[in-house]
């Protein structure tokens, strides 16, 4: 680390460094170019060396003038000349006289045309930076021109004595970085309790292998709600991408119970929710240091398995009691037959029994005789009883037969079942007319079952959230599985069957769901349709 930062201090204190003399240079050559322009319009303003054009010798009278010039303003040379390109001035006094275009790169008819030339050029001298400008007469005739530079090498002397000011704050903020870097490195070392890299990456692997090879899903986050860790379990459970980590929870929940469980602080322990397509169960425990609560950690177990078994022993739950129910009435039907027996009027017990006989007769041969699902039937008449007991008329309908084989009849079984159970509580309330109508039919390549009550129906400000986990209008069972979840367990079903479950008021409470069958049930369902 140490190294690492070395590095960094003397590659960002070397660039630094190029970077200002780059712009040192810069500025440097600017005031070059300009002061050189300024001596140069000087010269072409002096009326000595206008004047001086017009003598036999001017040379003799301008090269003296230019010289005292040049001495007292540090140029490197100023060189007048005539329109022929005559030197009359020059350091070089073998060069006076002589015509400056022979040297090479010389070009004087932009600035004997009236142009102001500023640039780098090499001359006798050297590399310099020069400026050129006109020279005109009284009458603002061209007659010449005047060039004055500052030599390159002279402008680097400079920028050499202006760097050594500018280069000894780098060097004590590199000395003093040097220093930090050094208790920095001793400052982690200690952090690490001495641990050196490789057993800190070992101990990494080992965390990691055991975080997420273990079955259940684990999250921690923070006293403010952000995710600070996160294992693979829990990411599939909660359908999340890997950039979960840093990420509000109450983000990426979806809308319903858990969210409210996950995100209300507190704790919480073996709470069933649902979250498509799954069933978890979720714990919340606090975690606390120093008497301080830092976060909190969330497992998550998935019990989609296990809830469909429970599934099917309520629904077995759901056959006893319609078999006590049948139990209880066949009993009161018995003491009927009994009391007419001893009262002696066998005519009305034989009537009574024809009767019975006869409905109960018709119904199971309208319930298997229509559907071909023993499961199903077995549940109809079961809802049948128990709907009877709690004085809830339970009818069925159909106007197609059922295939014997059902796609997943146990969800079918639990759909219907959890649907009819909601409306024989909403038709109980009822008290004049408590009527539950069921219809099974199957319908070209779909089953289509309805459910409607003679109940108070549903408010329409609740109809797009009563399928969420954790929605109920009934009040809270003490020491029993919560409610609210019985809707969604539904709707994830027939989600989970690809089908389609929408609700409505028609005088009650009419529920519809829609199963697509698979292509050879549904050509076998449509052999069998009852003939128009």
């Amino acid at each position: 680390m140490f190294l690492l930062l070395l590095v960094i201090l003397v590659v960002s204190g070397g660039v630094g460094f190029a970077v200002t003399s780059s712009r040192v240079r810069g500025e440097l050559d600017r005031q070059a170019a300009a002061k050189s322009l300024d001596i140069a319009h000087a010269v072409a303003a002096t009326p000595e060396v206008i004047s001086a054009f017009g003598s036999k010798n001017p040379a003799a009278i301008i090269d003296p003038l230019v010289e005292t010039i040049r001495r007292s303003t540090g140029a490197a040379f100023i060189v007048v000349a005539n329109r022929d390109g005559i030197r009359y001035s020059h350091p070089n006094q073998r060069l006076i006289g002589t015509s400056l275009l022979h040297d090479p790169g010389e070009n004087p008819q932009a600035v004997l045309a009236g142009h102001t030339f500023v640039g780098v050029q090499t001359g006798s001298l050297g590399r310099s930076m020069r400026a050129k400008v006109p020279l005109r007469d009284a009458q603002g005739e061209i007659i010449g021109l005047v060039s004055v530079g500052v030599l390159e090498r002279h402008v680097s002397a400079e920028m050499q004595q202006e760097l050594s000011t500018f280069a000894l704050p780098p060097i004590i903020a590199l000395l003093l970085g040097l220093i930090g870097a050094l208790l920095l490195a001793q400052r982690v070392k200690r952090g690490t309790f001495g641990l050196e890299p490789a057993e800190i990456g070992a101990l990494l692997e080992q965390r990691e292998a055991m975080l997420h090879g273990v079955r259940e899903g684990a999250i921690t986050v923070s006293t403010a709600g952000v995710i600070t860790l996160i294992n693979d379990e829990a990411r599939r459970l909660l359908g999340l991408d890997a950039n979960a980590v840093g990420q509000q929870l109450s983000a990426l929940l979806p809308e319903g119970h858990i969210r409210e469980l996950l995100t209300a602080g507190g704790e919480a322990r073996d709470e069933m929710v649902v979250v498509d397509p799954l069933v978890l169960l979720v714990s919340r425990i606090p975690v606390y240091v120093r008497g301080r609560e830092i976060g909190a950690v969330i497992t998550l177990r998935d019990r989609t398995e296990l809830d469909a078994l429970l599934r099917e022993l309520d629904d077995t739950r759901a056959f006893a009691d319609g078999l006590r129910a049948q139990e209880h009435e066949f009993s009161n039907r018995l003491h009927v037959i009994g009391g007419l027996i001893e009262l002696g009027r066998y005519a009305e017990a034989v009537r009574y029994i024809d009767l019975e006989a006869k409905l109960h007769l018709e119904l199971a041969a309208t319930l298997i005789g229509h559907s071909g699902d023993p499961l199903l039937s077995g549940l109809l008449i079961g809802k049948v009883a128990v709907a009877s007991e709690r004085g809830v008329d339970l009818r069925m309908s159909s106007n197609t037969e059922f295939p014997e084989a059902l796609p997943d009849a146990d969800a079918v079984v639990s759909i219907l079942g959890n649907l009819i159970d909601n409306a024989i509580d909403a038709a109980s309330e009822n008290t004049a007319q408590a009527i539950v109508e069921v219809s099974l039919n199957v319908l070209g390549n779909r089953l289509v079952m309805r459910v409607h009550d003679s109940g108070p129906g549903v408010e329409p400000s609740i109809m797009e959230t009563m399928f969420t986990d954790g929605f109920s209008t009934k009040p809270p069972r003490v020491g029993v599985q919560r409610r609210g979840m019985g809707l969604a367990l539904v709707r994830l079903q027939v989600e989970a069957l690809g089908g389609l479950l929408t609700v409505e008021n028609l005088d009650g409470a009419l529920f519809t769901v829609t199963i697509p069958l698979p292509p050879i049930v549904a050509v076998t369902a449509s052999m069998h349709e009852a003939p128009q």
